[in-house]
C-alpha cells in the first residue's frame, strides 16, 4: 500500500507541481485541481439537482438589483481584461502569428500571467448566471451548450493559468472578453426595466458575433500547425475542435432561437394542402363545394373532381 502511495504522490507531484509554471502555481485555486473541481461539482449538482427541487414549490426569485449589479461587475471585469490584453501583450509587444509564453518574473510577464488568473476567476464567477436562472425559475435557458460553456471554460482557463499563463493562446481569452463585454451590457440593460426593451433589439446580433469569435479562434489557432515559435502545437488538439465544436452549438441554438418558421400551407376537409405543386409545377387550390373538389391552375381553369 505505501509503494502505490508513493507511485501516486510522484505521479501528483511531476503532474501537478513539477510540470506547472513555478510563477502561478501557489497562487488560490491553481496548485491542486480539486478546489476548481469541487466548485464545478457543487455547480452542477445545484443546478441539476438540488436547485430545481428546491425551487419546485417556492416562487421565482426576482433578484433584480443583484442582477443589475453582477451584470455591471461582469461587464468591468471583462473591459478591464479586454484593455489588459491589449495593452499588456496583443497591441505592444506580441506577434500576431506565434508567440511563446515568457516565463520569466519580469513586469511585463507577471502582467500577463495575472491577466490569465484573473480571466479564470471571471469564468468561476460566471457560474452565477446558471445559478441566477434556477432561482428564478428560467430552466429553459439552461440547455446544453450553456452548461458545456460554464463546465469547461473554467477547466481551459485553469490549464492556461497552470502551465502557460501568456504566449499564443492568450488570444482567445481577449477576444473573449470583448464578446461579454457586449453580451453583459446586454444583459445589464435588460435587467434595469421593461423601459429599456426598446433599445434591446441588437440580441442576435451577440450570438453571430460569438459564432464569429470562434472562427477568428480557430484561424488563429492554426498557425501554429505551420508556424513554431515555441508554443506548444499540441494545443490545436484541444482549441481547434473546441472552436470547432462551439460555433456549431451557437449556429445550433441561432437556427432555433431566431429562424422565423414557415406557416404551414392551409388544408381542405380531405387533408389535401392548398397551395402545393401540381406535377407541371400549377399552384393547386382544393376547395370543397358539395362534394365536389374544384382545383384551381395557375392558368385560372378549373377543374371538378367528385369526393364521394
Amino acid at each position: 500500500m505505501s509503494l502505490y502511495d508513493n507511485r501516486f504522490t510522484k505521479y501528483w507531484d511531476f503532474l501537478f507541481t513539477e510540470l506547472a509554471d513555478h510563477r502561478t502555481n501557489h497562487w488560490p485555486l491553481i496548485s491542486s485541481p480539486v478546489p476548481g473541481l469541487t466548485i464545478l461539482g457543487l455547480y452542477l449538482y445545484f443546478v441539476g439537482s438540488w436547485g430545481p427541487k428546491y425551487m419546485a414549490n417556492r416562487k421565482p426569485f426576482k433578484l433584480e438589483r443583484t442582477l443589475v449589479l453582477y451584470n455591471f461587475f461582469q461587464v468591468i471585469v471583462s473591459t478591464y481584461l479586454f484593455v489588459e490584453g491589449l495593452d499588456g501583450a496583443w497591441l505592444t509587444k506580441y506577434n500576431w502569428r506565434c508567440e511563446p509564453v515568457d516565463f520569466s518574473e519580469t513586469e511585463e510577464a507577471m502582467r500577463v500571467a495575472r491577466g490569465c488568473y484573473f480571466y479564470f476567476l471571471a469564468k468561476i464567477s460566471e457560474l452565477l448566471d446558471t445559478v441566477f436562472f434556477v432561482l428564478r425559475k428560467k430552466e429553459r435557458q439552461i440547455s446544453f451548450l450553456h452548461m458545456y460553456h460554464h463546465t469547461v471554460m473554467p477547466m481551459i482557463s485553469w490549464g492556461a493559468t497552470k502551465y502557460y499563463p501568456g504566449g499564443h493562446g492568450t488570444f482567445i481569452g481577449v477576444i473573449n472578453s470583448f464578446v461579454h463585454i457586449v453580451m453583459y451590457s446586454y444583459y445589464l440593460f435588460a435587467a434595469m426595466g421593461p423601459q429599456f426593451q426598446k433599445y434591446l433589439w441588437w440580441k442576435k446580433y451577440i450570438t453571430k458575433l460569438q459564432m464569429i469569435q470562434f472562427c477568428i479562434a480557430f484561424l488563429h489557432s492554426a498557425q501554429l500547425l505551420y508556424t513554431d515559435c515555441g508554443y506548444p502545437r499540441w494545443s490545436v488538439c484541444f482549441t481547434l475542435p473546441n472552436a470547432i465544436f462551439f460555433y456549431m452549438l451557437f449556429n445550433d441554438f441561432a437556427q432555433k432561437t431566431y429562424k422565423k418558421p414557415r406557416d404551414p400551407p392551409s388544408r381542405d376537409q380531405n387533408g389535401n394542402a392548398n397551395g402545393s405543386l401540381c406535377a407541371n409545377g400549377d399552384t393547386l387550390k382544393c376547395v370543397q363545394m358539395n362534394g365536389s373538389c374544384e382545383k384551381t391552375h395557375c392558368n385560372g381553369a378549373t377543374d371538378k373532381e367528385k369526393t364521394n
